[in-house]
């Protein structure tokens, strides 16, 4: 690995220009194509990205595999709390025009949560099955 010099450098400046492609996706789901699937996806390719250049103890050591269990779990309550506020709100599960003053910004407030949430899961699931897979057969990882 460590003879692929310009793979490195080069991988450097591309993987945060990746994550923050990851988040646009995220964020622009509302108005265009994508949102948290997609962004999920990217964002865990740039994850893998990173392990495959670097090497898997460092990619652990970056994304530790408790932090990608909490956001897995963080994802999935994130997109259930919806849900289940606007039950508490007086509405069906995820109407989520109970979200705020006007249904408008109900749903634009319920769609950007429930998305962000679909993105975490996605992102550390696909990270998580990675390094589970790649750390296989190895006694120190």
């Amino acid at each position: 690995m460590t003879s692929h010099v310009i793979l490195r450098v080069l991988l450097k400046l591309l993987i945060p220009v990746i994550m923050l492609f990851a988040l646009y996706v995220q964020f622009h789901g509302d108005y265009g194509p994508g949102g948290g699937f997609q962004a999920g996806v990217i964002f865990g390719a740039g994850m893998i990205l990173y392990a495959l250049i670097f090497g898997l103890e460092p990619a652990l050591r970056v994304f530790s595999p408790n932090v990608l269990r909490t956001l897995v779990a963080a994802g999935v309550m994130l997109y259930g709390g919806v849900g289940v506020a606007t039950i508490l709100f007086g509405g069906n599960f995820l109407d989520y025009d109970v979200l705020a003053h006007d249904p408008h910004h109900g749903q634009h407030l319920g769609i950007l949560l429930v998305e962000l949430g679909v993105g975490l899961t996605v992102a550390a699931v696909m990270a998580t099955i990675f390094f589970t897979f790649a750390g296989r057969g190895r006694t120190d990882a």
